[in-house]
């Protein structure tokens, strides 16, 4: 009798070496992980891990792929939930904010690894980034009153991103300020420019004393 699977052991195992190998593919890059290195760091044999994943280019395009897919779900559940576009643009950040802090090496898979990719799994990636792109160029577009194919709504969105895209290369766990805020303050200086910006204790700093 063939034996059945444990769907919920075959996730869980699949998520950890996924998040194992996430993790040494952020600290090393793609090109300088190997296969042998994803099964020592799970505790598995390799044989156990080719159970689970093709090789080394299906874990890079399964941690990449699921990394956007769940930004662009995201984002669905926030236009569902914010009929305002101001209350939606400031849930997409903060939203964005606490999924990167969930999902640091992922994400750096998604910036940094992709392009080891073969070109139909890139563009696959690619195409679910520009919907989420567009719906947060609408959304901007909105908030100005403006249509939502506003020439101005796609830059501005790729600057918003040029903001929380890259926290993970200078923002450290354990220090001052976190994830949310961080969210917080891209929110504030996006809506209302660099003086809007409030500490994390909610007060403002002090201003500097002239000479």
């Amino acid at each position: 009798m063939a034996r059945v699977r444990d769907p919920a052991g075959y996730d869980g195992q699949r998520e950890m070496i996924l998040s194992h190998a996430a993790q040494l593919f952020a600290q090393r890059g793609y090109a300088g992980t190997s296969m042998n290195e994803v099964a020592a760091a799970c505790g598995v044999s390799k044989a156990t891990l080719y159970h689970y994943v093709l090789d080394k280019h299906d874990l890079a395009v399964r941690i990449a792929e699921e990394h956007v897919l769940r930004l662009e779900a995201l984002v669905n559940d926030t236009l569902q939930a914010h009929a305002d576009p101001e209350q939606r643009l400031h849930a997409l950040i903060r939203g964005f904010g606490q999924e990167y802090a969930q999902a640091q090496n992922a994400h750096r898979v998604l910036t940094e690894d992709v392009r080891f990719l073969r070109e139909e799994d890139q563009q696959r990636i690619l195409d679910v980034e520009r919907r989420v792109v567009a719906a947060f160029a609408q959304t901007i577009a909105q908030v100005r009153g403006e249509p939502a194919d506003s020439a101005l709504g796609k830059p501005l969105a790729m600057l918003l991103f040029g903001m929380i895209n890259w926290t993970f290369t200078w923002l450290k766990p354990g220090g001052t300020l976190d994830h949310d805020a961080i969210g917080t303050m891209v929110s504030q200086l996006f809506f209302g420019g660099v003086r809007a910006v409030s500490a994390p204790d909610g007060k403002k700093p002090r201003k500097a004393r002239q000479a």
